[in-house]
């Protein structure tokens, strides 16, 4: 466990919603939710107890044993007369064939692609929707870094095999309106005319919730990113929580291409005194991606920031925790297409408890992780070497 003495920290709410515009919603609970497919069973589970609407937002959302598993289930409760609505990603579904949409639009259910590809701006189609949103009864919310798909539950028909390492979050309490009102915004945003109706009826839905404030004074913060003023905020706040950090940084991501300005930022910090931790994934799904990090690793070992390799299946968690209070989890990775391309859902929890929790399963992934030192780091091999100064220089493309 980290002991974080006595150093008091700088985070407090009224600095958090001052720079970052946006008010915290306190009243919630959370449960942290991690290991042995409890996320997944957690979500199945509040779905099939759903009574009036279930609003989905995914990067990925895969027609395989996992995808479809849940989209029959979505298709009983749309057939009990709860209201389905389904944003999916359309760069990040690629690969679901439209036959699977059409089947449940055929059930009832509300289903609308978010940055379809357009041949008058083709460039366009790399901005992607990368949150991960799942809204029950204006009550429960799911967030987290997990996809639809068989690696995120670690399900494989006739095959076993470990799930990607993921973190997701439920949050109960006011926080769930809050996020709803992110979702309509998404809805929206990428709806059409023909369904004008039914976006009036999740517009009732939620203007008829009955907020519920539960037995916890947790304050949560929506940190939501759907454009360039959104991402600005969203980075504006990571280097503050960076920068006013005192005792700890504990950061995990599946994607890290640092800027030369976090770079800055995060060795400026242990020379504060501060300790700083990464851990990232040993092997990656993106090799790229991978390559261009490692870039940046000689530099930050010389200034003192502690990295750590995950030597499980993949890592693809998204998590801060800071000073051991501030946390932030949700969809966004610290790379180029995260902070500066993507739409991104996360949100920030000022808790002690839940802080500490934080940092314990970080330390508890540390004990299934290599560290890498310096005098080791700088012996690596020569290609490796090639291969992170070519990667790197299309970082702004990762």
């Amino acid at each position: 466990m980290h002991d974080g003495g006595d150093v008091r920290t700088a985070f407090e709410i009224s600095e958090i919603e001052k720079l970052y515009g946006s008010s915290f919603t306190g009243g919630n609970s959370v449960h942290l939710l991690w290991k042995n497919g409890e996320l997944f069973k957690a979500i199945f589970d509040s779905i099939a107890g759903a009574e009036r609407f279930v609003c989905l937002e995914f990067y990925m959302f895969r027609n395989d044993e996992t995808g479809i598993e849940l989209a029959e289930l979505l298709k009983k409760k749309a057939a009990e007369g709860v209201c389905i609505y389904m944003l999916y990603d359309h760069f990040g579904s690629f690969g679901t064939p439209q036959k699977f949409w059409a089947r449940l639009k055929q059930a009832g259910i509300n289903v609308r692609a978010s940055h379809p590809f357009k041949w008058a701006a083709p460039l366009l189609y790399a901005r992607r929707d990368h949150k991960k949103l799942i809204l029950i009864d204006g009550e429960k919310v799911f967030t987290g870094g997990l996809n639809i798909a068989n690696e995120y539950r670690g399900y494989y028909f006739k095959r076993h095999k470990e799930a990607w390492r993921d973190t997701g979050i439920l949050l109960e309490g006011p926080i769930a309106g809050a996020l709803l009102s992110e979702f309509k915004k998404s809805w929206l945003l990428w709806g059409g005319t023909i369904e004008t109706a039914k976006s009036s009826r999740l517009e009732v839905e939620s203007d008829n919730l009955e907020i519920k404030t539960l037995n916890s004074d947790l304050p949560v913060l929506p940190i939501f990113a759907s454009s360039s003023r959104g991402r600005r905020r969203l980075r504006r706040l990571l280097y503050y929580s960076i920068n006013h950090a005192r005792k700890s940084i504990f950061l995990t991501t599946a994607y890290f291409t640092p800027s030369r300005r976090m770079i800055d930022m995060l060795s400026g910090a242990v020379k504060r005194g501060a300790i700083v931790k990464l851990l990232l994934p040993l092997k990656s799904d993106v090799l790229a991606a991978d390559y261009a990090g490692r870039a940046s690793f000689t530099e930050l070992l010389k200034a003192g920031v502690q990295i750590y390799t995950y030597k499980g299946r993949i890592l693809h968690a998204k998590t801060a925790v800071f000073d051991g209070c501030w946390s932030i989890i949700g969809s966004a990775n610290l790379d180029f297409q995260s902070l500066r391309r993507n739409d991104e859902g996360n949100v920030g929890i000022l808790d002690k408890n839940l802080g500490q929790k934080m940092i314990d399963l970080f330390e508890e992934d540390t004990k299934n992780s290599a560290r890498i030192y310096l005098g080791q780091w700088t012996k690596r091999n020569f290609c490796e070497k090639i291969r992170e100064r070519f990667f790197v220089l299309f970082r702004g493309r990762l």
